[in-house]
């Protein structure tokens, strides 16, 4: 089954573009929780996914009570920089959700405290700790960590 990326309200069409290639080249598929910050049909998020956004499997959701509600009882993963455990920490499983925050605010708070025991982040320096990685380089970092836990299905 294939693992599963859920931007949460991504501001940046060139981010959501480079996931959506990302998701197309390792069989993931990919969810939009609206209010996005752009159009899907945009030039720049076209240009960035190239020409695989035909293969892209992908959804999209009004919001994130929407998304909640359709994937009631599935295994997620939340990316902050607030969770304790690294993205390395944890055993990845078939058909898993994989949630990003948008890129200038993070996922909501609420949100965090709820799967806070499904946190993951990624170690980064301390020398700017208020910053992160930019949202395309955290979704590649993690989703092959979760495809090489699960031995890279259907890739070569």
């Amino acid at each position: 089954m294939p693992l599963n990326v859920v931007l949460v309200e991504p501001e940046i069409p060139q981010n959501t573009g480079n996931i959506a290639r990302t998701c197309v080249l390792t069989g993931s598929r990919l969810h939009l929780v609206k209010p996005l910050g752009f159009s899907i049909d945009e030039k720049y998020v076209k240009r960035a996914g190239l020409d695989y956004w035909p293969l892209l499997d992908l959804t999209v959701y009004d919001n994130l009570e929407q998304f909640l509600e359709q994937n009631k009882g599935k295994k997620f993963y939340l990316a902050t920089t607030k969770a304790r455990k690294y993205y390395h920490d944890v055993k990845y499983e078939d058909n898993s959700y994989i949630l990003f925050g948008k890129e200038t605010a993070g996922l909501p708070k609420w949100l965090i405290e709820k799967y806070y025991e499904d946190c993951i982040r990624i170690p980064m320096h301390e020398v700017i700790s208020t910053r992160s990685l930019n949202l395309s380089n955290s979704v590649a970092i993690v989703l092959y960590e979760a495809l090489r836990q699960l031995g890279f299905p259907n890739m070569k």
